[in-house]
Formats: C-alpha cells, structure tokens, sequence
C-alpha cells in the first residue's frame, strides 16, 4: 500500500522541505541546514516523501539529489480537483 500523501505533507517539516525542493533540486545537508533537526531526521522525513512519491531522489557519486515529483503532485492535484467540479 502507498503511503497517504496526505498524511505525508501533513508534518510542517516535511512541507518545508517540499517549499525547499520547489525551488530546485537539493541534497540532505543542504536541505538540513534551514531545518532546527538533525541530517538523520531530515532523512527520515524525506523517506516519508519519497515513499508517498512526492520527491524523487538520485545518486550522484557519495550523494543523493532530491527533487520534487510532479507526478506524485499530478496525482494530488487531480483528486483535489473535482471538488471544484460542481
């Protein structure tokens, strides 16, 4: 089972980090710097985006980029979208 994007955008640091990969593609520490939590928490947050499908991430050399997933926000955005309908 996916895990809800609901609930995964529902946490203020996990919509920080969303804000943050708006903006382009980042790696941990970048992305721990403007957070008052520590890399491995940043981490975790990010596994929790990663397994709603809101970010994708890339290996590149000893690091991994993170990006958003427009995908996963296609999938949002249509559910949102037919209450506006009507």
């Amino acid at each position: 089972m996916t895990p809800d994007a609901f609930v995964a955008i529902a946490d203020p640091h996990r919509r920080y980090l969303l804000e943050e990969l708006r903006r382009g593609p980042k790696t941990v520490n970048e992305l721990a710097s403007g957070l008052p939590v520590s890399r491995p928490a940043v981490s975790q947050h990010l596994k929790v985006l990663l397994d709603a499908g809101l970010v994708s991430a890339e290996s590149r050399g000893t690091r991994r980029v993170y990006t958003v997933s427009s995908t996963g926000f296609f999938r949002l955005n249509i559910w949102l979208d037919q209450f506006w309908d009507g």
